[in-house]
This record gives structure tokens, C-alpha cells and sequence, in this order.
């Protein structure tokens, strides 16, 4: 009887396990959908809601920059009239533990110069690690992108 009682504890303490990260992981992609559709709308208003106040990241071949870095290079390209940036993702995978979780993705960034006619398509495979904030939301805390070849 006490292992049946155990096993049972057990079972629901993975249930409840798996529905916590299936809900972070819906939360996640809520928030990558989200930013990329502000991105896309140039709505500078909401375009650092993804990153965490303590933000650090690496982009091959530049220096490690922080919040204040991404937020102002974000709100300038947005400003810039003369192309048209648009941004998708392709999650690759999300493992989440606790309040901490790991993206695996690649983002796809296309520009164009105004009245060129001219797409120039960049795909970033990157790592995205998200920390879940004192207000419940998940936000990019630190990540490293790399364009490909």
C-alpha cells in the first residue's frame, strides 16, 4: 500500500512538472511571437519587453553588450525609414528548470532598401536563455546569435 501511495505522489508530482514547463514553454513563445510581431509593426514602444533589465549578449564578432546597448540599437533601426526590417524565429528547441529556460531557435531577419527592390536575408542560430521575472513574465536574460555562412 505505501508504494502504491508513493508511485501515485510521484506520478503527480511529474504531472504537475510537466504542465508548469508546457506552460512556460507557451509563455515563451507568446513572448518571441509577440516581440516579433512589435519588430515587424516598428513598434518602438514595447520593442525591449523581451530582454531583461540585466541583459548580456554576444554577437559573433562584437563586443558583449547589455540592455541599454540592445535597446537603443533596436529603437534606431526602427526609426530608419529607408528599409523595411522584418525579423521570424524558428524554435529548435526550449528546455525549461525552474525559473530558468534554454532556447535554441533561429532568427531570420530580412531588409530591404527603399525602392530597390532588393531582400538581403540573414539567418542567426542563436541561444536564448530566459529567466522567469518577479512578475511572472519570461524574458531573454542572456543569449549568444551567430549569422550563417
Amino acid at each position: 500500500m505505501k508504494w502504491r501511495a508513493l508511485a501515485t505522489l510521484l506520478a503527480s508530482c511529474w504531472a504537475l512538472t510537466a504542465m508548469a514547463d508546457t506552460a512556460a514553454e507557451k509563455a515563451i513563445r507568446d513572448a518571441l511571437t509577440r516581440w516579433t510581431a512589435d519588430f515587424n509593426a516598428r513598434d518602438a514602444s514595447r520593442i525591449c519587453d523581451l530582454f531583461a533589465p540585466d541583459l548580456r549578449y554576444d554577437f559573433r564578432g562584437q563586443p558583449e553588450r547589455d540592455f541599454a546597448a540592445m535597446c537603443s540599437g533596436l529603437k534606431r533601426a526602427l526609426a530608419d525609414q529607408s528599409k523595411t526590417l522584418t525579423y521570424s524565429f524558428d524554435i529548435k528547441e526550449i528546455i525549461v528548470a525552474a525559473d530558468m529556460a534554454i532556447v535554441r531557435l533561429v532568427w531570420t531577419s530580412r531588409v530591404s532598401q527603399a525602392g530597390s527592390g532588393q531582400v538581403v536575408e540573414t539567418r542567426e542560430p542563436g541561444l536564448d536563455v530566459f529567466r522567469r521575472q518577479p512578475d511572472g513574465t519570461w524574458r531573454i536574460s542572456r543569449y549568444m546569435a551567430y549569422e550563417e555562412p
